[in-house]
């Protein structure tokens, strides 16, 4: 069988150094890893689940691609079973950005500087970019990418420092140099003045979070006038 990946697990996979040594978290059917080895990019996988059901099904994908001596299938959550010699880059995929975090900070070797992270976040990508600026790591580069019909966003991370302002924090590290940074934009400041708009008809526009949501509006709205200047496109 000869594999073909989605679009945003094709941008994860074009981040993934030549020859490197793949851990592969919440690896479900194994795509990422079965599509790496499959096109020589990578010698082996490491790839990992904490329930048997996905295991199973990454089992069965490298069998059927021909490459099931070279993944290892690991059942664990997250990075418990897992030692930091074991591979040098790490994809966490497909999940919300809290469980990504989560897994992160019970592995506080994943930012020693010596592992490359990519990231793909299902949802709260913000609640991913807070913790790596807290908890020691960079954002190295940042992308969107469109996959059938939702916008998700892909990080490559590594141990160090970062200082990002809040609007970068709730829309992205790069965003100004995304070319589908004005479409993320433009629906994350109707996504709160929605919100706001259902907290003035509750009668609570004066609470914590209508001026959270206030707040949160303005930073995006000077984030995308940076878009459009950097992008030719202001008037």
């Amino acid at each position: 069988m000869k594999l073909e990946l989605t679009p945003r697990l094709a941008l994860l996979a074009s981040w993934v150094p030549p020859g490197a040594r793949l851990i592969d978290v919440g690896t479900d059917h194994g795509y990422l890893p079965a599509w790496l080895i499959q096109n020589g990019r990578i010698e082996e996988a490491l790839a990992s689940d904490l329930r048997p059901g996905p295991l199973s099904r990454a089992e069965d994908t490298a069998r059927r691609c021909g490459v099931e001596g070279k993944m290892r299938l690991r059942l664990c959550p997250g990075l418990s079973a897992i030692r930091p010699e074991e591979g040098d880059t790490i994809a966490i995929a497909g999940m919300g950005g809290e469980n990504i975090a989560m897994i992160l900070s019970a592995a506080p070797w994943t930012a020693d500087g010596q592992h490359t992270l990519l990231l793909q976040p299902q949802s709260r990508s913000e609640v991913l970019r807070r913790f790596l600026q807290d908890r020691g790591y960079r954002i190295l580069r940042e992308q969107l990418v469109w996959d059938r019909g939702i916008l998700y966003p892909v990080l490559e991370a590594r141990g160090g420092e970062m200082h990002l302002d809040e609007g970068r924090i709730l829309a992205g590290a790069c965003i100004e140099r995304d070319p589908l940074g004005d479409r993320r934009l433009i629906a994350l400041i109707l996504r709160d003045f929605a919100a706001l708009s259902g907290l003035l008809r509750a009668g609570a526009g004066e609470g914590e979070k209508a001026e959270s949501l206030r707040r949160e509006i303005t930073h995006l709205i000077t984030l995308r006038e940076e878009w459009r200047h950097a992008n030719g496109t202001s008037n």
